[in-house]
């Protein structure tokens, strides 16, 4: 089978390998019907390796079809089912509390495991949830960042009726405001220096835009809230200066939550976060349990999938017209892969 081989910085070859033995008892043969691709996997590419484990096989966001099931995988051979590829032990500390995303042996298809940039991938059952017969091919390769979205959408407390700005709405920011929406927030403020990603963000639910470029961000999403700030500002851009201007923009008592990861340390006035008694709070990837249901019973609206999925490529062209752009930040929105071409 062909797959996306990851070597190192610059170097993703389309090979022929072997294809995945029979599972075992827990595991599932997935044969890939779309998967997509992420600045995670860009920045692996443009200068890794940050998290990948070279030689390994790309591909931590897809769905397909159970190609072969372990005797206790609980999955019928010709399922279709969505991927969370991140792995826990179930046995730590995290574990048992119910985080499994920061479980103490955590480890993640497509980066230290073969992926799914390849037409069969061996993936543990746990990891794997049912897809309805009217979710789309191209919705299941998303399920894993929109419960990604999901999951900072529930770190952030957002509830229906408070106000929330999202910076940052590309990829994973668009899905944040599709996930903000069905939360039912009164107001919803969509940041960005692209505007092709607000007007996509607006037609998702975003009740009001700013464009970094046309002043000071803080004061553009205060003027949009009375002048107080919103309850929830989401950073999801990584931008160095964002973090900052989400902490001027919230409101007083209001809750910050980092998405964006930052490639140095930044800083902060905490003097008047402090002051002004605002959480700062992080998030990390999902829950897979709870977060990835929650992402396929999201997705079964299939505007959300058509606003944020700018194109599929073949595997063949990954790097060109996939890696590249993500690299660049000229991807317009989610970038999906077939596996078979």
């Amino acid at each position: 089978m062909r797959a996306a081989v990851y070597g190192g910085p610059r170097d993703v070859q389309i090979a022929d390998v072997s294809e995945p033995g029979e599972p075992r008892d827990e595991e599932v043969i997935v044969r890939v019907a779309l998967a997509a691709i992420c600045g995670t996997d860009a920045t692996e590419w443009d200068h890794g390796p940050v998290l990948a484990r070279p030689p390994v096989t790309l591909g931590h966001e897809f769905g397909g079809v159970v190609h072969r099931a372990g005797r206790s995988a609980g999955f019928a051979t010709g399922r279709r089912v969505v991927s969370g590829a991140g792995v826990w032990c179930g046995r730590c500390e995290w574990c048992r509390r119910g985080r499994t995303n920061l479980c103490a042996e955590y480890w993640t298809l497509g980066l230290q495991a073969d992926g799914g940039l390849a037409e069969f991938v061996r993936v543990p059952a746990r990891t794997l949830v049912a897809a309805p017969d009217e979710l789309t091919d191209q919705a299941m390769a998303i399920a894993q960042p929109s419960a990604v979205a999901l999951h900072a959408v529930r770190r952030a407390r957002v509830e229906a009726g408070e106000s929330c700005a999202v910076v940052g709405v590309g990829g994973i920011g668009a899905l944040i405001v599709a996930g903000a929406r069905s939360r039912g927030v009164s107001r919803l403020i969509a940041v960005d220096v692209d505007d092709a990603r607000l007007a996509t963000a607006r037609a998702l639910g975003a009740t009001h835009t700013v464009n970094v470029d046309d002043g000071d961000v803080a004061e553009s999403i205060r003027s949009l809230t009375d002048g107080i700030g919103p309850d929830v500002v989401i950073e999801a851009s990584g931008s160095p200066n964002a973090p900052g201007a989400a902490l001027a923009a919230v409101k007083k008592g209001g809750r910050v939550l980092l998405v964006g990861l930052q490639g140095a340390p930044r800083e902060l006035d905490l003097l008047r976060a402090t002051v002004n008694e605002v959480e700062l709070l992080t998030t990390l990837a999902h829950v897979c349990q709870e977060d990835l249901p929650d992402a396929v019973r999201l997705l079964a609206d299939a505007t959300i999938t058509d606003l944020v999925v700018d194109r599929v490529i073949p595997l063949t062209a990954l790097v060109e017209q996939g890696l590249e752009p993500l690299a660049t930040r000229s991807a317009a929105g989610k970038i999906l892969v077939d596996p078979t071409s």
